[in-house]
């Protein structure tokens, strides 16, 4: 089922990761392609609600409820770049919805797509992302990132931000990093630069979105 750019809200709790949530890295089997371009097609099993997020040549599986989700494949042309100047996302297979909630283009090169399943049991979620342009140069220290790897995985912060009166309200908190959507806790819709966004003050909602947010700490 294909979604488009567009998301419910993260609540952001102050804390390093998600309470509770298993996680599952896996890192890219690497194709070639050339080109300036690239692509990755991802494959996953979930049962309830999970979020896949890819940085580089990694992804990384968060399991926000039911059973832990697993990973099927992720192939790709070459590692996703920090600074795509085209970014595409197509949910291919799946009974449940497919939504990107974190482009690579506002967020530091780091993708994120939430899948969530309406049915009991596990089922298999396949979904491509493709790009045109970006840096692909590894990520280091040196200019403020943390490397994306196995020995130093990147530290995350929750918080929870909501427009209870219908007005926008604003979550104080570092979003240099970036934040992605992870879970909307209201009856009103949070789409991405709609009813909610972040700038260099922190994390805004409006028109009653109320959500969840995962930041990346710098």
């Amino acid at each position: 089922m294909k979604k488009g750019v567009g998301a419910a809200g993260y609540l952001l709790l102050l804390s390093f990761n998600l309470i509770g949530a298993e996680e599952r890295m896996m890192r890219a089997n690497i194709t070639g392609g050339g080109g300036d371009g690239g692509k990755c097609t991802i494959e996953v099993n979930v049962d309830s609600v999970a979020i896949v997020e890819i940085s580089g040549d990694q992804g990384r599986l968060i399991t926000v409820s039911g059973q832990a989700a697993e990973w099927r494949r992720m192939q790709c042309t070459g590692p996703l770049p920090r600074n795509p100047s085209d970014f595409r996302f197509s949910g291919v297979d799946g009974r449940g919805r497919q939504t990107l909630v974190s482009d690579p283009r506002n967020n530091r090169g780091v993708a994120a797509v939430r899948i969530e399943d309406p049915q009991g049991g596990r089922e298999g979620y396949t979904f491509d992302i493709e790009w045109r342009g970006g840096d692909n140069r590894p990520i280091d220290h040196r200019d403020g990132d943390r490397r994306y790897d196995d020995r130093n995985q990147p530290r995350f912060t929750t918080v929870t931000c909501s427009s209870d009166d219908g007005r926008r309200r604003y979550c104080e908190v570092d979003t240099r990093a970036g934040v992605t959507l992870l879970k909307q806790r209201s009856g009103s819709p949070c789409d991405l630069n709609r009813t909610w966004g972040f700038d260099r003050r922190g994390i805004w909602v409006d028109r009653g979105c109320r959500a969840d947010f995962q930041v990346r700490v710098p």
